[in-house]
């Protein structure tokens, strides 16, 4: 669990979060077992104020760049504001992996 560990520090350093959920998917892709490189990502940030998704998701990508680069494959970001999160209070569901058959 090196790799989740080191994103969820990342993540926690830079966005101090009110809620975080780092979530390896791997165990759902056609990879070996005890992989680290598709997760999901809840943030809830007040730093996401007055951004759009696509700007939040930026900001997340500048922050775990190097992971992107090397061991992280996949990462599903659902990124909230205190306010959105506490009209969700769950992110959404992952969809099944096509194991790389969608056309």
């Amino acid at each position: 669990m090196m790799v989740e560990r080191e994103l969820t520090d990342l993540l926690e350093n830079h966005f101090e979060p009110s809620f975080l959920a780092v979530e390896n998917e791997s165990f759902r892709h056609n990879v070996p077992a005890g992989s680290e490189s598709h997760f999901k990502v809840t943030l809830v940030s007040d730093s996401f104020l007055d951004r759009r998704k696509v700007a939040r998701h930026q900001a997340v990508y500048a922050v775990v760049a190097d992971l992107l680069a090397g061991p992280v494959h996949a990462l599903a970001l659902h990124t909230y504001t205190p306010e959105e999160w506490s009209q969700r209070e769950s992110s959404p569901m992952s969809p099944p992996c096509l194991g790389g058959s969608a056309p």
